[in-house]
This record gives C-alpha cells, structure tokens and sequence, in this order.
C-alpha cells in the first residue's frame, strides 16, 4: 500500500492504524497525524476541480454524468473501506467505479433499464483490487418498493443501513432523459419535480446510518427569463426531510459542460443583451443524518 495519502484513488493508511490515531473521525479512513499530506482532499467550499477524469472506465459520452472527482472527495471524506455507499441516481455508473477504485461497496439505482445495463458493463470494467461488491438496481428511487430492494441488496452485504448517500437528480428539465413519467426530468414543472424529489430525499434519509453524510449535487435552472434556485429549493426539501446541512460547496462546471464550447461568444452576446449571468458553477451539498 502506498504511503503518500495525497495521491487520490488508492492512497490512505491501514484502517487500524486509522482506528489507532483518529478516534474522533469515525466516518473516515483519514490519519490526521499526517493530515497536511492530504494535498488533493477539498476542505474550501470552493471546488476547482479542472478537467473531467475520464481514466479507466470514465467516459463523458452521457448527458448529466457528473464528475468522478466529486464521489471521489465525498468518499474520501465521509467513508471508511469496506463500508456502504447508495447512489440512487446512479447513471452509468461513476460513483460506483469509484467505489470500486476505493474499497467501497456500491449500490445504484437506475430509472431506465437500458442505461443500468450499460453502466454495469463500465462498472465491471473498473479497477477493484479491493474484491467489492457493486449492484445496479433498475427502479424508481422514488418508490418504496425500489427502496426495499435497496435494502435487500444491503442485508446481502450484511448490512441494515447504508453508511453515505449520494444524490445527483436531473436538473428538472435541462436535459431531458426520457420521457417516462416517473423521470424527474419529465416532471411538467418545479412543484412536480420537488415533489417527487422529496420521496427521494425522506428514503435517503430511512437508508442511510445515523450520523453519516449525504452529498446533493444539483444545478439551477432558467425558466421564463427568470433565474430558479433548484439547488436551495432541493436543499430545503433535504433540511425537511431530516438532514443537517454541513455544507454549500459550489463547483465550477467550465470544461466540463457539453455543447457550449464554440457558442460561448453567443451566450455572452445573450447574456450582455438580455441581462443574465450564464451559468457557470453547481452545487456539491453535503448533509448528515443527526437522529
């Protein structure tokens, strides 16, 4: 094992040498005997992260994918190896390669079958020199029989709580990934997307460990010439639903954006002329469930 923790995918020290030093980080595999070694892990809530990784099985070829470095940081921060991580809008799959790359169990749930299968073959073909187990379950994360098969897929890793969440919805209708009816995407407007975010969020919270964190990554939205605040509306669904919040981080998205690269003198040209701001950040919230 490598003995430079600021590398960032395989880099921390023994778990019980970490149980040694840090009793007071239960939630991390962190050493905080070495912690200015910890170049690469984000404490600001400004978060710079360049280019999407696209290493390994990492391909940006999917609409709304997000970085890998952010299930990277949050796993890093708030997880211990061998430990239980659920993303309930898994996608093709990043926070689960990630998992993966880390020593981490993963469990996803994916809306649309088509894309599950997809990203189980990515997620098979991830680096996991830690022998974890990995599950994509095609459901709606909204409903309660979705969540217990979650909780199934749990007791097969002999456990009864997830032990971090990770939550990336669409940004209601920025991108539109189907027109299936229970797609948060497809919802006909803001109060109809909150609502059925807000089934997401309460099953969050019934799965995830007392004490441990959850990481929102969400955007905002124009609608009608106005600017809509998804991300705190999103936030205040959270803080109903039972979530401490500990955090508003905002990520800068340029480089990282698709189909607005050759057009950016245009969005400028707009913005001057119609008075906005383009775009150019999203939010990484993190939460921890208190009872």
């Amino acid at each position: 094992m490598s003995s430079e923790p600021k590398q960032s995918h395989q880099t921390f020290p023994k778990k019980d040498t970490a149980v040694r030093i840090n009793g007071s980080i239960p939630f991390s595999d962190l050493d905080l005997s070495r912690w200015k070694e910890y170049d690469d892990l984000l404490t600001g809530s400004l978060w710079l992260l360049g280019a999407r990784d696209k290493s390994g099985p990492h391909v940006g070829d999917y609409w709304g994918n997000f970085v890998p470095q952010i299930p990277n940081q949050i796993m890093r921060r708030f997880t211990r190896r061998g430990e239980i991580v659920v993303d309930l809008f898994s996608g093709m799959g990043t926070t689960l390669i990630e998992c993966c790359r880390l020593g981490r169990h993963g469990i996803g749930v994916e809306l649309l079958d088509g894309v599950a299968e997809r990203s189980r073959a990515r997620i098979a073909e991830a680096e996991n020199v830690h022998g974890v187990t990995t599950e994509v379950l095609v459901g709606d994360s909204t409903r309660a029989e979705t969540i217990e098969r979650v909780r199934a897929a749990l007791g097969r890793l002999g456990a009864d709580h997830a032990d971090c969440v990770l939550l990336h919805p669409p940004y209601h209708d920025i991108i539109k990934f189907s027109d299936d009816p229970r797609d948060l995407s497809a919802a006909p407007d803001v109060p109809s997307f909150l609502a059925k975010f807000r089934a997401v969020a309460e099953n969050a919270h019934h799965l995830l460990r007392p004490s441990r964190f959850m990481a929102l990554v969400i955007g905002d939205t124009y609608s009608k010439a106005e600017w809509v605040p998804l991300g705190f509306e999103c936030m205040r669904v959270c803080r109903e639903a039972g979530f401490q919040l500990k955090a508003i981080n905002v990520k800068d998205i340029q480089g990282n954006e698709r189909a607005k690269g050759k057009r950016e003198n245009l969005w400028k040209y707009r913005a001057l002329k119609q008075g906005f701001y383009i775009f150019k950040h999203e939010y990484v919230m993190v939460f921890r469930k208190v009872e």
